[in-house]
């Protein structure tokens, strides 16, 4: 059994969120499960096919439960959830909305529109701020990327897969994303700026796949944008929203996931820790 992770002192003050999606084929009850037990500080529901990640009472059941959190909610913006909760986008993110107040959550993620969804696309960045105006809750538009086939390149989001490009309250950034579009991550902060208000944290090595792996084992700077939210007084969450679907068992799984907080908690507390007339952390 896979020990909890204890908090790191420094760490605390950002708040280490599992995303019901890194324990994906398990379902979202299994990664309250997990989260409690492994020490996480809530989880962000990715809602998707599983009946009961789209059903409001049955989260708030779990999260008594288990006393975990819901921090946050991805609104089902992926090819596999076009039927849940409507196929009108705008009634998806309304119904998200909507969860996220009833559930205590502060945050809505949200995905840019695919190319194909014309009309939507077109109003997507008014119709966001339309939105952000008449709630507390925070519509966090995710980065995305090209996709890509042998050398082929096709741009499937609308306006842009680069969010940075257009206007929009807050973002969330996701370091898979940076990884698979082949940008520089930490300029992309930089333009995002104090707009930056959820953070997916996960690495990747720049293929064409999304690969969502655990921090630490691919080549995006996660230690560095960890530092840096500290020293920025960042005040959204840390989201682990990596790739299981390889694990060979539930130990193999839960261990993934407790390298992915242990790893984040440890580069928090970096930067709180002190430094000596060269800038070079002491133990």
């Amino acid at each position: 059994m896979v020990e909890p992770v204890a908090r790191t002192p420094g760490a605390r003050d950002v708040k280490v969120v599992l995303s019901t999606a890194s324990v994906y084929p398990e379902s979202t009850a299994t990664a309250f499960e997990i989260a409690a037990r492994l020490g996480y500080d809530g989880v962000e529901v990715m809602v998707w096919t599983d009946p009961v990640s789209q059903d409001i009472e049955a989260l708030r059941r779990l999260s008594d439960y288990h006393r975990v959190p819901i921090h946050a909610v991805h609104a089902p913006c992926l090819l596999i959830t076009q039927r849940v909760w409507s196929t009108d986008p705008w009634t998806k993110l309304q119904r998200a909305q909507s969860a996220a107040e009833k559930l205590g959550a502060s945050t809505v993620v949200v995905h840019p529109p695919f190319r194909w969804q014309r009309q939507y696309s077109r109003d997507f960045v008014r119709g966001i701020w339309r939105m952000a105006d008449e709630t507390d809750v925070r519509f966090a538009v995710e980065n995305m990327y090209p996709w890509r086939y042998r050398d082929r390149e096709m741009l499937a989001y609308a306006p842009e897969w680069d969010v940075t490009k257009d206007d929009y309250r807050h973002f969330t950034i996701d370091l898979s994303h940076t990884a698979t579009s082949r940008v520089d991550t930490m300029a992309m902060v930089d333009r995002m700026g104090d707009r930056l208000s959820h953070v997916h944290l996960a690495d990747g090595k720049g293929s064409a796949k999304d690969e969502h792996l655990v921090p630490g084992r691919g080549d995006q700077p996660c230690a560095e944008m960890l530092e840096r939210l500290v020293r920025t007084a960042f005040d959204g969450h840390v989201v682990i929203e990596v790739n299981t679907r390889r694990a060979m068992s539930a130990a193999e799984r839960e261990a993934d996931l407790a390298e992915a907080l242990e790893f984040t908690r440890r580069h928090l507390a970096a930067a709180h820790a002190p430094t000596d007339v060269r800038g070079v952390h002491r133990p």
